[in-house]
């Protein structure tokens, strides 16, 4: 459904991303892993068409997320990392205005889906930082979308939220294809299929997520450190060099 085919990105002299290539299919939960600074963010924007690619290029079901953008996002839901909201909205309000946006209905089951049916006339402003989330969700799925790109969709919420949004990610995951980046790689033990890893804007790992309690963790810690070590060496024999 998505193809990133050797896509770079560059910001100024900054190469945010380096050769990026992997493509994903219907029905995966894809776990979207790296260090802070990693190319994360930056790779999801040029999925949803934000961002154009330096070099590369990249299709969502055969068409161009630049040149054929407003067509492709019907079918594209997304949640921002900082997740902007109107604060001075109700709920309802909010969902309505982007379900009039997307030319699509707003389905008050959804409101319960995601554990809104009674804050639908509450001030967007008043809401906690996790029922802001669900807000944000709500938002992201209404269409009915079949790809879904959430950019740390727990971030900063307690135990029992992050509980109650990852459980919803899983139930959309059955039908949908979803990227999610996180920090918490227990979120991913939990609900991701497939894992990619990127570090310093290269892909560095790209495969089934490993079975068993912590192994996410070992294998993300092992790449990245060794990712590290092969760096620094590199280094030194350059210093050697320049002697």
């Amino acid at each position: 459904m998505i193809t990133l085919s050797h896509v770079s990105k560059k910001f100024g002299f900054h190469e945010a991303l380096r050769d990026v290539s992997f493509s994903t299919k219907r029905g995966e939960i894809i776990g979207f892993l790296g260090p802070n600074g990693a190319g994360k963010t930056t790779t999801m924007r040029i999925i949803l068409g934000i961002l154009a690619p330096t070099s590369g290029s990249i299709t969502i079901e055969h068409m161009s997320p630049i040149a054929q953008r407003m067509k492709l996002l019907k079918n594209v839901g997304y949640l921002a990392e900082n997740n902007p909201l109107y604060p001075e909205m109700t709920v309802e309000e909010y969902l309505l205005f982007i379900a009039s946006v997307k030319n699509a209905e707003l389905y008050y089951d959804l409101l319960y889906e995601v554990g809104l049916e009674d804050y639908m006339h509450s001030t967007i402003s008043t809401l906690s930082r996790g029922y802001k989330q669900r807000v944000g969700l709500a938002a992201a799925i209404i269409g009915d979308p079949d790809i879904l790109v959430l950019d740390e969709p727990t971030s900063g919420l307690d135990p029992i939220e992050q509980k109650h949004i990852r459980d919803f990610i899983s139930r959309l995951g059955k039908e949908k294809t979803i990227i999610f980046s996180t920090h918490i790689l227990s979120e991913v033990e939990d609900i991701a299929k497939r894992l990619i890893i990127i570090n310093k804007g290269e892909i560095v790992f790209d495969g089934n997520k490993p079975k068993g309690k912590g192994k996410v963790e070992s294998l993300f810690t092992k790449i990245i450190m060794a990712e590290e070590h092969a760096k620094k060496k590199k280094r030194g024999v350059r210093k050697k060099i320049k002697k």
